[in-house]
């Protein structure tokens, strides 16, 4: 962007030349502005770093001897939902539910892409970092709550802090605190807080 056209305006309704401070700081509020429009109409995918966060947590789990995957009860309840392979629940996971492991990467996929666009949606066109995205789609896809969480209005307000602070909130299953959600809600955070500018 050539920005001189804009300099020269200022220049002539300021009545005076800039100071080099002052070019400096129009400089980075330009360069902040233009980062955010990009930032806001971009649509973000889970990264890698996502990806294997959230694998990190679910687990391929309860991988039998024939190779097939078995479907487990939720730990905090002891019953529903099921789930199986890499944490995917819903109609058609029961007790009985076998999948392979092509399968589970197939599924995990798919609801990658899914939960990703409803992040996506909640977030109503807020700026939003690869790091912090990749944060709330695990936050989501652990508790299907980006909708109505504090944590997704403060994030869309702009306190990232606050935002961070929100994830460990979400920490109970059945009623209790369950020490891997614990543990997810922290490395979810960390991850959300990597991406996060500092404020000033």
């Amino acid at each position: 962007m050539n920005r001189k056209p804009l300099f020269d305006l200022l220049r002539r309704l300021m009545r005076r030349p800039f100071r080099q401070g002052e070019v400096d700081e129009i400089d980075a509020a330009l360069d902040d502005v233009l980062t955010d429009r990009r930032s806001a109409n971009t649509s973000l995918q889970v990264s890698t770093a996502g990806i294997a966060l959230i694998k990190s947590f679910e687990g391929c789990a309860r991988m039998r001897a024939d190779g097939m995957v078995e479907a487990y009860p939720d730990p905090g309840t002891g019953g529903a939902p099921w789930t199986i392979g890499w944490g995917a629940t819903g109609p058609g996971i029961g007790p009985e539910t076998l999948w392979t492991r092509e399968e589970c990467d197939a599924r995990l996929r798919t609801d990658l892409e899914r939960f990703g666009s409803e992040v996506e949606t909640a977030l109503a066109g807020a700026v939003t970092s690869q790091a912090q995205f990749d944060a709330l789609v695990s936050f989501h896809y652990n508790t299907g709550a980006i909708g109505r969480a504090t944590l997704t209005r403060r994030h869309r307000a702009g306190d990232h802090a606050g935002a961070a602070a929100e994830f460990a909130r979400w920490k109970y299953a059945g009623g209790r605190v369950l020490k891997g959600l614990v543990r997810r809600r922290e490395a979810e955070a960390a991850l959300y807080r990597s991406g996060s500018q500092p404020a000033g």
